[in-house]
Parts: structure tokens; sequence; C-alpha cells
């Protein structure tokens, strides 16, 4: 586990805000291993599950959003403790239960979610965590593993927004 001591820093343009950028030498040291997933820590808090992010100018980024700034009481410019380490689930983020058992009874659909890429897994295992009722959840994975099994594995991102919106 890397300890880290890091600022809180601010995009002025384009789609991310606040994040904390890592030193050139870790941040090498992971992509060359080709890991871009990690667990994190700030001020010894619960660790999440957080990705490397390419800042477009050689380096490389934790990002915060709004709820990890306003959870752990961060502004711009805080200096905080930050350990990292690399992800070794196999998501790189927490699979919900009822998500989990579902691709359990359903093969077909196990085996369509499986052909995606980590990043289309991470998508709609979000999708399903992000409700707060289990019911909801479930009701969101089962709509998912649907699309995927009418659709032969392929992901439509629109039809499947308009399949959970109406069901």
């Amino acid at each position: 586990m890397e300890q880290l001591v890091l600022k809180v820093n601010k995009f002025e343009e384009g789609l991310w805000s606040f994040y904390l950028l890592l030193p050139e030498d870790l941040s090498r040291k992971y992509i060359d291993q080709g890991i871009k997933r990690l667990m994190c820590s700030i001020n010894g808090n619960e660790a999440f599950h957080t990705g490397l992010m390419p800042d477009g100018k050689g380096g490389w980024f934790i990002m915060l959003n709004k709820d990890r700034m306003k959870r752990y009481k961060l502004t711009l410019g805080d200096v905080v403790g930050v350990s990292i380490k690399p992800d070794e689930s196999k998501y790189g983020m927490p699979m919900p239960e009822a998500f989990e058992e579902l691709l359990y009874q359903d093969p077909e659909g196990s085996k369509y979610f499986e052909s995606l890429t980590p990043g289309k897994k991470r998508s709609l295992i979000y999708i399903v965590d992000k409700p707060k009722s289990e019911n909801l959840k479930i009701s969101k994975a089962i709509i998912i593993l649907e699309h995927l099994k009418a659709n032969h594995g392929l992901l439509d991102y629109k039809v499947l927004y308009e399949d959970l919106k109406n069901k």
C-alpha cells in the first residue's frame, strides 16, 4: 500500500471537477503493470474503488466526485493523506448481492454480462446499485439481463435507459 500526501485540485474546464494528481513515478509504476483500478482511502476513511484517469498531459489522477468531497469535508487546496493499492476485486467495484444472485441463476444473461468490457460491466453494476431499495435493484438487474439476452450481448444504452424508465 502506498501512503501519500496530496493536494485537492480542480479542473477549470471539461467533464471532471475535483481530483488528486498522483506523482508521475507512482502512476507510471501502476500503468506499466497494467493496473488502472485502485482502492483509495482519504484521511483514514473507508477505502473506495476508483480508477487511474489520464489528465491528457501525461499525468494520472484520481477523481473526487461531489459526494466524496462532501462526505470527507474536503475543499479545493486541502492537503490530504491518501492510501492507495491495486484493486484486486473482480469488477473494480462492489457487486450488489441481488445482481450477483441473478447472474448465478441466469447462465445466458451471465454469459452476455461477462462478455462485456470491464467498463461496461461497471456501468451496469452502478445502475443496479444506485437505488436504495432492494426491490428496485432487483428490478433494474432483471431489465439489464433481459436487455442483454434480447440483443445477444450487445448493449444499447439508449434502449436500455428507455427500458429502465418505462418498466
